[in-house]
């Protein structure tokens, strides 16, 4: 993403992010991130990243539910980072960076799950995203995947909701994008009204270190 890409979305965020909860979350994103829960499988003690964390709610479930897990989210927005650091609960299993999802600064392999859930239509290079989440996922990590579908004749639409545009892409597409990045899609999920949840997992390596 480049700097002027970066820095407005940046501040679209930041303006919203002391009345996001208020005005998103507090009955949709909590009903989705329900749901979501019925589909994740983690190891014990995981290591997960959160992309595109906002205010922290779905790490914060995350966290209740798996009194084990440790994990990072990472944002773009440091007023979203403000609010999500205000109100972890579960410090210091949990953390907040501010970053860039198409260059994450972790190392490889460093994270058991990758989650994604209702801002991956905002990244303007998509495959970027899914070469740095396959990147930094654990062989045999998995990626949850949850946003808006639309159906229409074209597989992707742009809307002038945010700086760039956001933009809507059909299960085929996320497939597609999953395969040029190496990740397995296990398949697809409605979670609450056009809400889709995709599945994707990273090749585990064999006893001779290959992939399968």
């Amino acid at each position: 993403m480049t700097n002027k890409s970066f820095n407005k979305k940046q501040q679209f965020f930041d303006i919203w992010a002391s009345r996001y909860d208020l005005i998103f979350t507090s009955v949709f994103y909590q009903a989705i991130h329900k749901r979501l829960l019925e589909y994740v499988q983690l190891p014990d003690y995981p290591n997960i990243l959160d992309l595109g964390c906002g205010t922290g709610k779905l790490l914060d479930r995350l966290a209740t539910h798996f009194p084990q897990l440790s994990g990072t989210g990472l944002d773009f927005s440091a007023e979203m980072l403000s609010q999500a650091r205000q109100n972890n609960r579960h410090h210091p299993r949990l953390i907040y960076l501010q970053g860039d999802v198409e260059a994450l600064p972790f190392v490889d392999g460093q994270f058991d799950a990758v989650f994604n859930t209702l801002s991956f239509i905002h990244y303007p290079n998509p495959e970027k995203v899914f070469s740095e989440v396959s990147r930094v996922l654990q062989p045999g990590g998995k990626f949850y995947l949850v946003d808006p579908i639309i159906k229409i004749k074209a597989d992707t639409q742009q809307v002038p909701f945010s700086p760039g545009g956001i933009k809507f892409y059909s299960p085929e597409i996320r497939e597609n994008f999953g395969r040029q990045a190496g990740l397995s899609c296990e398949g697809h999920y409605y979670l609450l009204g056009w809400i889709l949840l995709t599945i994707f997992s990273c090749p585990k390596l064999t006893p001779l270190g290959l992939t399968h």
